[in-house]
């Protein structure tokens, strides 16, 4: 497996950083699973896991030791998930660490033995590689932690190891396909196999929703995190834009990059913002029942598609809000004005460029990749593993563009953020006196192919807005449409993020929506679809 091959490899690399604590011996390969579902310990959510830990009723070492077992039994074998691209060598070392603190008296806070997952673009010391998805970066071993990684380790936590992701952040072709790399192969969705589990944070969605870990960080520059956790019947949030430093990872856009938490549950999300934000905000203060009561709450009914199943469900989630105490107001669309949607695009173009070649330039010496000209060099040259499903021509585009002082930039810059700004996002909270914005968070997922690339039915939500504004999005499991999961997105102005995350806690318990993957392989496998299906 490609994971096995990647910590290996960082292992010889970085031996000189590897902790000094001895971890137990692994044990034998575990047989196979009668069922895929996750039970007992490993069905837990990351704040009952917190709990235990605290309690003294599992150690960081057996819970730590158990999800490795799983990544060997559904991702490597079963259902083959292809969600993780390297388990962490150091793992096991890392919670006998966290054991011996506790015993201590001294454990640094709830996240202390709790094994997360990172996203591989974000770099970490561990001897894993940052791939980002592409054999050009499998050198690419910076022996540090990026800022947020910095924050997990410094709060205890566990890095258990890399998940595999739409190739160089979904960011290589209009023609691309969501959750596949040329390192990891094709991300499968946990609750339905052949389905798609968006991009670019798909296989932090994939192994977080089937209890690989505790929880898990994607990043996104617009969908990259609503779109997995939406599909995979997760929580995500993408915070506001400069909460989380995005040192240390491999860049889209400046302007619009963010990486943020996937887990299971709003508090969990919560829990993990706490370390990644070094600003001290404590995010699970907001987190009430009460939360929505009084609320003014804008909702987006010009986002919700024309999906029949996608409104019956918003619809539900409005009737928990309000009986929650919110007050619903209903909004116009967010009308993006003419030229939006190619200088939006034009943004990022500029930006990937500017920005890939700065983190490339500074890339260990084993990258051999210097500049994006490179990067599209090296692709061609390895034309049957990287462009076997789509092309580059994103790449492409971005490279034949000047700087960041072009006023083309410049302009479509001003156009794309004051838009989804002043003219937009805030715009609609001041007009109507409300706090947040609803919608949808996203279409049903269809289904991967990877002859025409990703073939989406028509879109449901506004996240894009949020992810131009650089605003905080939050999405939390709102039911399912024959299994598929679909989510409601809470959206607000800059810096509200605490405030959203409360707004989600209260619709999420009110709701009481959990969603336990299946690993159908088709929507056939369903007994109503099946029963129509077969005559």
């Amino acid at each position: 497996m490609h994971h096995k091959l990647i910590a290996a490899l960082g292992a010889l690399a970085l031996a000189a950083c590897a902790t000094p604590a001895e971890a137990p011996p692994a044990p034998a390969t575990p047989a196979p699973l009668a069922s895929y579902e996750a039970t007992g310990l490993l069905a837990k959510t990351l704040p009952e896991l917190s709990d235990a830990l605290a309690n003294g009723e599992i150690t960081s070492v057996e819970l730590t030791q158990a999800y490795l077992d799983r990544i060997a039994a559904i991702d490597d074998a079963g259902p083959r998930l292809q969600s993780i691209l390297a388990v962490n060598p150091d793992a096991l070392a890392q919670a006998a660490a966290s054991d011996a603190r506790r015993s201590a008296g001294q454990a640094r806070g709830p996240l202390d033995g709790i094994p997360v997952l990172l996203k591989d673009n974000i770099e970490s010391a561990d001897p894993m590689a940052t791939t980002a998805g592409s054999l050009a970066l499998k050198g690419n071993l910076t022996g540090r932690d990026s800022p947020l990684v910095a924050g997990l380790r410094d709060h205890g936590a566990i890095i258990l190891g890399k998940t595999n992701l739409s190739q160089w952040a979904n960011f290589r072709s209009n023609q691309s396909l969501s959750g596949w790399s040329s390192v990891g192969g094709q991300v499968r969705n946990p609750h339905m196999l052949d389905r798609n589990p968006c991009g670019s944070s798909s296989g932090t969605g994939a192994a977080v929703a089937a209890s690989l870990a505790a929880g898990g960080v994607g990043t996104e520059t617009n969908g990259s995190i609503i779109c997995p956790s939406n599909v995979t019947g997760l929580v995500g949030f993408k915070p506001t834009v400069g909460l989380i430093p995005q040192d240390g990872i491999v860049p889209i856009s400046p302007s619009q990059d963010t990486a943020g938490p996937m887990d299971r549950t709003v508090l969990g999300a919560a829990m993990l913002m706490n370390a990644m934000d070094a600003g001290g905000t404590d995010y699970t203060a907001a987190l009430t029942p009460g939360a929505l009561k009084g609320v003014r709450v804008g909702v987006l009914r010009a986002a919700q598609g024309s999906n029949p199943d996608i409104i019956a469900r918003f619809d539900a989630a409005l009737e928990v809000m309000k009986g929650q105490g919110a007050e619903l107001v209903e909004v116009e669309g967010l009308e993006p004005p003419e030229g939006f949607w190619p200088a939006s695009l034009l943004v990022l173009e500029y930006e990937f460029k500017a920005s890939l070649n700065a983190y490339l330039a500074a890339a260990p010496p084993a990258v051999p990749t210097r500049t994006l000209a490179d990067v599209i060099a090296f692709n061609n040259e390895r034309a049957a593993e990287e462009l076997a499903l789509f092309g580059q021509d994103l790449f492409e585009a971005s490279d034949a563009l000047g700087p960041l002082t072009d006023e083309a930039y410049v302009n479509a810059l001003k156009l794309v953020q004051s838009a989804t700004r002043e003219n937009g996002i805030d715009k609609l909270l001041a007009d109507h006196n409300v706090s947040v914005l609803i919608a949808p968070s996203g279409p049903v997922a269809p289904r991967v192919d990877p002859v025409n690339g990703d073939v989406w039915p028509e879109w449901a939500g506004a996240g894009w807005a949020a992810a131009v504004a650089g605003y905080p999005n939050l999405t939390v499991p709102m039911g399912d449409v024959h299994g598929v999961p679909v989510g409601i997105s809470f959206m607000g102005s800059k810096n509200t993020d605490a405030a959203i995350l409360g707004y989600g806690y209260a619709y999420e318990q009110a709701s009481g929506i959990r969603l336990t993957p299946k690993y159908l392989e088709t929507a056939e496998d369903r007994p109503e679809i099946e029963a129509a299906m077969q005559k």
